[in-house]
């Protein structure tokens, strides 16, 4: 298909969707609490900039020196106001917590006091458990927290949450940078899980990553398996859910790691349409995420590196991409946290899990590329309309790139520019 072809199947998306904006500064605090509603205290280590952020975002997308850290409480409506699965989006800053995600507090921390909040409420939880949570592509920071917030709160799992998030510009056709913020966070990800599985007072720690957040996560357990000659036993498992990961850089990710590592639950979708676009765009190489895991070679792979998988192709969703099951089904959230509190394995049943904290779509630096990825983001946004937030931009880039074409259907189509 060609960059024409890819850019106008996006002008025809971008023409069912409306005008609606992504949340911008929804971490300013309510200031009260309101009957009926749920609190989920998440901590937080980034390494975003704070440079130049509001109240409301805390963090931006550029990228920080060293680590930083928060302590946010976010309020989740009633459950007669919601759907299980579902984000409640503040329809403005200050949000009405009886029916939609809002903040209660949203403190700027150092590591000691970091350190000691982590601590007094890791008091708390069964068997002093962390669950760790990595976020994927064009994510803002407080996109990550409120989409963590839905999951902890929904799967229940009795665990300390900690989010770790890496600087996402949280924009469509921020991919390279985006991948490259990944690859600068990875040692910071790393020293967050060294001084975890070093830390007597932590039990076990469980990993949970989506999309990107995948390759962050196997690289930094890549150097941990090097740096210590394996990964810390109090790793109990790590979850790979729609991993936007090369299968094959996936393989030899696993042999370096060795064969001293927690049990590997790979969660799958051969209808993963996001996915499909994206190994299309990286020269039709499988993307980890979208393999069917009954068919060879994988097969034989999986089995002989015992990977655990969770094919979900055969589950419902409510995202035409198939790339949100975990978020939309509330029997699969709901199953994470049981089978965490219960110490279970997770297995493949054909319904098992996934996440949805970020939007998957990938580019290349050639025009052909940027306009694969605009047309792999299409679908989002007919989801989520706050995912179009900055396409006019961009549609003014690639449009100088191929001579205005894409500009001038999208005039033609009256698409909305940023609001």
């Amino acid at each position: 298909m060609t960059s024409i072809r890819l850019s106008f199947a996006l002008l025809s998306a971008l023409a069912l969707t409306g005008c609606a904006g992504r949340p911008e500064g929804v971490l300013t605090p309510v200031g009260h609490e309101t009957p009926g509603t749920s609190k989920v205290d998440l901590l937080v280590a980034t390494t975003r900039s704070d440079e130049g952020a509001t109240q409301g975002q805390m963090f931006t997308g550029e990228r920080g020196v060293g680590l930083r850290f928060a302590d946010i409480t976010v309020s989740i409506p009633p459950e007669a106001a919601r759907q299980v699965g579902e984000v409640q989006w503040p329809a403005k800053t200050l949000a009405d917590p009886s029916r939609e995600f809002a903040t209660l507090r949203a403190d700027r921390i150092d590591q000691k006091q970091a350190l000691d909040r982590f601590h007094t409420r890791l008091k708390r939880t069964k068997h002093r458990h962390v669950l760790l949570f990595v976020h994927g592509y064009n994510t803002r920071f407080e996109e990550s927290v409120y989409r963590f917030a839905q999951i902890v709160h929904d799967s229940q799992a009795p665990a300390l949450p900690l989010l770790f998030t890496w600087p996402s510009r949280g924009r469509l056709l921020a991919y390279t940078y985006d991948r490259e913020s990944t690859n600068y966070s990875r040692d910071a990800l790393e020293a967050v899980l060294q001084t975890l599985a070093r830390d007597p007072a932590v039990g076990e720690i469980s990993i949970l990553a989506h999309s990107m957040g995948n390759w962050v996560t196997l690289e930094a357990l890549r150097q941990m398996s090097i740096r210590n000659g394996q990964i810390a036993p109090k790793i109990k498992s790590v979850m790979l859910a729609a991993p936007d990961v090369d299968v094959d850089v996936f393989r030899r990710q696993v042999a370096t790691i060795g064969e001293k590592r927690p049990p590997f639950i790979l969660f799958v979708s051969q209808d993963d349409r996001a996915l499909a676009f994206s190994s299309r765009v990286w020269g039709n190489t499988p993307r980890l995420g979208a393999i069917d895991p009954s068919a060879e070679p994988f097969r034989s792979q999986l089995e002989k590196e015992r990977i655990q998988v969770v094919d979900l192709t055969s589950s419902k969703s409510g995202d035409s991409l198939n790339h949100a099951k975990f978020a939309s089904n509330p029997q699969v959230v709901q199953m994470i946290g049981g089978r965490l509190a219960s110490g279970q394995t997770l297995s493949d049943s054909r319904a098992g899990i996934g996440e949805t904290i970020g939007f998957v779509a990938t580019g290349a630096a050639s025009t052909v590329g940027r306009a694969a990825s605009i047309a792999i983001s299409a679908p989002v946004a007919i989801i989520d309309p706050r995912t179009r937030e900055g396409l006019g931009d961009q549609f003014q880039d690639l449009g100088g790139q191929i001579g205005g074409t894409v500009s001038s259907a999208a005039n033609a189509a009256r698409i909305p520019t940023r609001r």
